[in-house]
């Protein structure tokens, strides 16, 4: 049994820039990179395993034809989605629908709760994390009126921050921002709000104002998640959120650190560092940028290094 190592793939955004090659040294596709799909099985950008038995596969078809490796689910799709957003400019104001909205409206895709793990950004940058609407009615002036500046909420951010994002939170992300984004295993987004931007043919973008404005929780509820903090040997784990779609953890690793992973298949995205991992005599390398997933069962294995990981599990 070994990790499996990913192969991300790249979208092109208007809102992109160069911090994923800057940052992670990947071998971006244009100079308007906006997002690392790292370690994906949607089929709009599914990773390909890159060492191993399974070499050449990618994990979409390992989920179906290798269940074993993932503890044999109930579920057709793999159910998250790793990604690194690099935000050079603003993006849209959107929203995402739950499981049943999304499963009735856009043809038994997931709904798509997500977080955010703040690698990097600019000094004083912030985010639009929710609305001030009382009633989804002066959500609907609001948004017909165009007084975006009254409706959208705006929270600072500094690296290092955590933020869960629910289905039915309006939010963007904004200029000067390197996320690491866990989310349910969905592309769907509507756009409340665009900038008026243009894209390369000179065209306004697509809104989606009235499955925006369906799924939008109203008022807005901040979801708090509040950290926990486990010392463990020469590891430091930060516990972010459990919910029913996702757990998220940070993993800072100074020096030899030993783990066991018994009942859950791990989603790996090392962020800062490197170092090498253990496991029944092989050693893997692993360094800033390196995405991998630790199948159901892999027992004990030991990380020696300096470095952060962001990890998650449903």
């Amino acid at each position: 049994m070994e990790p499996l190592f990913l192969k991300p793939v790249f979208k092109e955004r208007i809102w992109g820039g160069t911090a994923l090659q800057k940052e992670f040294d990947y071998d971006i596709p244009t100079e308007h990179t906006g997002e690392c799909w790292a370690i994906s099985a949607h089929p709009n950008g599914p990773s390909m395993i890159e060492n191993g038995p399974h070499k050449g596969m990618t994990l979409d078809s390992l989920w179906k034809e290798h269940p074993e490796l993932f503890g044999n689910p109930d579920g057709e799709v793999f159910p998250l989605l790793t990604k690194i957003l690099d935000a050079n400019m603003d993006l849209s104001v959107q929203v995402h629908p739950d499981d049943a909205y999304a499963m009735v409206n856009e043809n038994g895709e997931l709904g798509k709760t997500e977080c955010w793990y703040i690698i990097d950004c600019k000094e004083d940058a912030d985010m639009i994390f929710g609305h001030n609407a009382r009633s989804k009615e002066e959500l609907v002036e609001q948004m017909n009126e165009g007084n975006w500046s009254d409706l959208l909420r705006r929270v600072k951010i500094k690296p290092g921050d955590f933020f869960y994002v629910p289905s039915g939170t309006i939010h963007a992300l904004c200029e000067g921002t390197l996320v690491l984004e866990t989310q349910q295993s969905s592309d769907t987004t509507y756009r409340v709000y665009d900038y008026d931007r243009r894209d390369a043919e000179g065209n306004l973008r697509d809104l989606h104002l009235e499955k925006a404005i369906e799924v939008t929780t109203v008022p807005h509820r901040d979801a708090v998640s509040t950290p926990v903090i486990q010392e463990s040997g020469n590891a430091r784990i930060t516990t972010f959120v459990e919910s029913d779609f996702f757990s998220v953890y940070k993993w800072e690793v100074r020096g030899k650190s030993i783990f066991s992973i018994r009942d859950h298949y791990l989603l790996v995205s090392v962020i800062n560092g490197e170092g090498t991992l253990s496991h029944t005599g092989n050693q893997y390398e692993l360094k800033k940028g390196t995405h991998f997933i630790i199948p159901v069962g892999f027992g004990e294995f030991k990380i020696d290094g300096d470095c952060e990981l962001i990890v998650s599990h449903t």
